[in-house]
Parts: structure tokens; C-alpha cells; sequence
């Protein structure tokens, strides 16, 4: 298979939505991440996904649908939050997980009554859903557990040979992925972390819980049970307290041939003095746009990547040390 990546315009719209209704998938841009989309209605396509990033089928998608789409097609119950919250924060890096009608494919919630969708503030992904006109079963396109992609090229590097156009949409300006938040109860509940915290949904609604996932218990929302946005090279992660421990690390590293970078906010940047470092950047919003990036520029020419996290933890910044735990886990 040749893999083609296309500006997005009228020709590049029409080629993907005849691969969309043939039961193929298209690599597609969104504000967080770029997503492997596919017809949500159609079973096999779904389970097509799954197979070309090798993703435990066991870890649900979120359908993305464009502005004007008709939810209450694919959902039982809308509560009033969700209205208020879909008012504010839609399209957005949002994601809302409500109870199935079940007119999806059962693959794409693996079993699950719930379906999470999601409405993409990304142009081009508007364009190609308004095109497509049909609910998108899309995670990010890349291989399962390996760092998410934001460019086109991280796609392709990817899933070259493996799906036939990624649409080009640039640079994902917001970097992690949407906020997953479980609508089903009378309270709204956190699964995953994002761009719209927890604190700026309690002051549009009121009350937000937060889950955590217990052991053995089954994934209500992508990215809560698997090591994810992992770099194809070692890696060790540091409390902001221990600069010290991370500097003998990559000194001990450098001193037997082996290429270290310290992956780091500004702030650390400029108090380790190191020659190699991958810098995330000053303010919340800069550095979860630059960490995939950062990490994928890591990969490409370190042996170890030494993270220390932010000081700051709260806010957008728990998203970030969501997705850098995992990226670093054993």
C-alpha cells in the first residue's frame, strides 16, 4: 500500500470519504492529537483499526462527529451539565461519554453501553467530518503504546504501508489529548485528563469527580490502563526535587558513550546547564503542546531520555504528568 499524505481540499475530501465507505481508514488532524479514523457503523473497519495499531481491543475509542451532528442519534440521555458544558467548551478538546443507543459498532466501545464522543475544533477535521457526514471511530494514529502523533510526519513514520492517506492538517496546537468525562451520573466524572480541567468544568457546572481505575477492573475510557506515549529508547522520570539524581543519571550516561537528554520545562533547562536537553517550554499550555514533539525528537537522536517533571502539577499540567508517567513507565 502506498501511503500518501494530502492537503486537505476538495480532492483529498473525496478520496477519503470513498475510503471511509469502503471500510478503509484515514489519518486525520485534530487540535490534540492526529486520530486513525474509520466509519463508527461499521464493524469491520473499526476492528481494522485496532489491528493496524495493535491496540488491545479491551480499550474503547471515541467517536468524533462534526458540529452540527445529531448525538441524540447515537445517545439514550443528554443530561443538562453536558448541554451547559457542550455550550461552553464544544467543539473543543472534550470528550463526553454518555449511554449507547447501540447504533454503533459494538467494537467501538468494547462492550461497554457507554459511547464517548467528541467534536474536534481542528478546521480540517471539521471539514472532513461535514464531508464524511457519519459518526468516526478514531484513536490516535499511531502505533499502540508508542508517542502520540501531532504532525502528519509522526503519522507517516508510523502507519506508512499501513493505511493509504493522512490528511495534513499541521501541527496539533493542543499536543495531549481531550478530556474524557463520564456523563452518565446526576455528577459529571473525570477519566482522563486534558485541556479542559477539572477546575474549569466545576466553574461552568458546579461539582466534577475524578476517577481512578481500580485493578482488574475494565477501561471506561481510552489511555487509563496501558502503557502509552512511550519513545522507541529508554527512559527515567524525576520529581522536579531530585535535579540532582537526573544530573548524575546523565552524567554517568555521557560518561560511558551513552546519548542522554533531559526532557524539561524552561525553568530546569536553565538551572541543569546541560548541553543536551530537550526544552518543553515556559507556560502549561506551551508545554503540552511540546511534549509529544519533544518526545519524538527525543527518540530520534537519544539512547535515554531523562524527564523531570514541572513544578507545577495542577491545571493542564495533571494532563501532562498523566501522559509523561505513562510515556515512562517500566
Amino acid at each position: 500500500m502506498q501511503t500518501s499524505i494530502l492537503p486537505i481540499d476538495e480532492n483529498s475530501l473525496k478520496i477519503s470519504k470513498q475510503l471511509i465507505l469502503s471500510g478503509k481508514a484515514v489519518a486525520i488532524p485534530t487540535e490534540t492529537v492526529y486520530g486513525l479514523g474509520a466509519n463508527a457503523f461499521d464493524t469491520r473497519a473499526v476492528e481494522r483499526i485496532f489491528e493496524i495499531k495493535g491496540r488491545p481491543n479491551d480499550n474503547p475509542l471515541i467517536v468524533h462527529v462534526h458540529r452540527d451532528y445529531d448525538i441524540q442519534e447515537l445517545v439514550s440521555f443528554v443530561p443538562e451539565y453536558a448541554k451547559i458544558l457542550a455550550e461552553k467548551f464544544l467543539p473543543g478538546p472534550l470528550t463526553m461519554v454518555y449511554k449507547s443507543k447501540g447504533k454503533v459498532s459494538p467494537a467501538v466501545s468494547c462492550g461497554l453501553d457507554t459511547l464517548a464522543i467528541r467534536v474536534p475544533a481542528h478546521e480540517g477535521a471539521q471539514k472532513f467530518l461535514k464531508y464524511v457526514n457519519l459518526p468516526i471511530a478514531a484513536p490516535s494514529a499511531n502505533i499502540s503504546k508508542h508517542v502520540s502523533p501531532v504532525t502528519a510526519e509522526h503519522v507517516f513514520a508510523d502507519l506508512n504501508g499501513k493505511v493509504d492517506v493522512i490528511l495534513d492538517g499541521g501541527k496539533s496546537v493542543g499536543g495531549i489529548e481531550s478530556t474524557v468525562l463520564d456523563c452518565t451520573g446526576e455528577i459529571p466524572v473525570v477519566l482522563r485528563s486534558g485541556l479542559i480541567t477539572r477546575e474549569l468544568i466545576e466553574e461552568t457546572i458546579g461539582r466534577c469527580d475524578e476517577y481512578v481505575l481500580k485493578d482488574g477492573e475494565k477501561a471506561r475510557s481510552p489511555g487509563m490502563k496501558y502503557k502509552h506515549y512511550s519513545p522507541n529508547c529508554s527512559t527515567e522520570l524525576f520529581d522536579c526535587n531530585e535535579i540532582e539524581k537526573a544530573l548524575e543519571l546523565y552524567a554517568n550516561c555521557i560518561s560511558v558513550g551513552i546519548k542522554a537528554y533531559i526532557l524539561c520545562d524552561d525553568e530546569t533547562a536553565r538551572a541543569v546547564r546541560v548541553k543536551n536537553v530537550l526544552n518543553l517550554g515556559s507556560d502549561e499550555n506551551e508545554i503540552a503542546s511540546n511534549l509529544y514533539l519533544k518526545l519524538r525528537e527525543g527518540e530520534e537522536v537519544a539512547q535515554m531520555i531523562i524527564a523531570v517533571s514541572p513544578r507545577k502539577q495542577s491545571g493542564i499540567m495533571k494532563g501532562v504528568m498523566n501522559r509523561l508517567t505513562k510515556a515512562c513507565k517500566k
